[in-house]
């Protein structure tokens, strides 16, 4: 297994989490060695959602408005429907992905997770997968869709749903240990996908 003890990673996530994908990441991370924490719109506890109803509680560690991404290595946004939905439309919650993406660093999403990253405007040119009510939704960013269960681009890890979970935590690991992923940082520098969706939240016609 990768060591990753000198490793910090953010879980960016509200009510509504899917709780298998903040849960088992986060579980997995740890085990690898890294630090995680858990970054919310308010202080206290957030509860994901189970199968069909409401599930675990979790701790916040830190609200978005006093986290800083220069603090952390790497990024991982769960699914759910409610949690991306409220996140996708928060100023601090994008600007905070968006970093993520200038500076290299890996950054994981599953499920529902990508409509985030539509609205920070990082998606444009980029290969990843998703819950499949998604894939016109990233197409039109300009995103390049596939319908597998893990998908790795530049640091970037994406999936689809929780049975995709044990590829999608070995990947994230894996590009947690290799750290910055420089082509990707100087891409969004350079302004290419900058500002992609990120006015209302609904994606661009093609």
């Amino acid at each position: 297994m990768k060591d990753l003890s000198s490793k910090r990673v953010a879980i960016v996530a509200t009510d509504g989490f899917e709780q298998s994908e903040l849960l088992e990441p986060k579980k997995a991370l740890e085990a690898a060695g890294a630090t995680t924490e858990v970054i919310s719109l308010q202080p206290g506890r957030i509860r994901g959602w189970s199968g069909k109803d409401w599930g675990e509680e979790v701790a916040v560690d830190t609200v978005i408005d006093d986290a800083s991404p220069s603090d952390f290595d790497a990024l991982v946004l769960p699914g759910g429907v409610m949690n991306p939905d409220k996140l996708r439309t928060n100023d601090a919650v994008l600007a905070f992905v968006r970093a993520f993406f200038e500076q290299g660093k890996p950054v994981g999403a599953i499920c529902h997770g990508p409509w985030t990253l539509i609205n920070a405007g990082v998606v444009r040119g980029r290969h990843l997968t998703s819950w499949p009510s998604l894939q016109a939704d990233l197409q039109n960013a300009g995103a390049t869709w596939t319908d597998e269960e893990v998908v790795s681009q530049n640091g970037l890890v994406t999936s689809r749903k929780p049975a995709d979970l044990p590829a999608f935590n070995r990947k994230l690991v894996e590009e947690i240990a290799e750290g910055v992923h420089a082509d990707r940082g100087a891409a969004v520098m350079a302004g290419q996908p900058s500002g992609q969706g990120a006015g209302n939240g609904r994606a661009r016609p093609s």
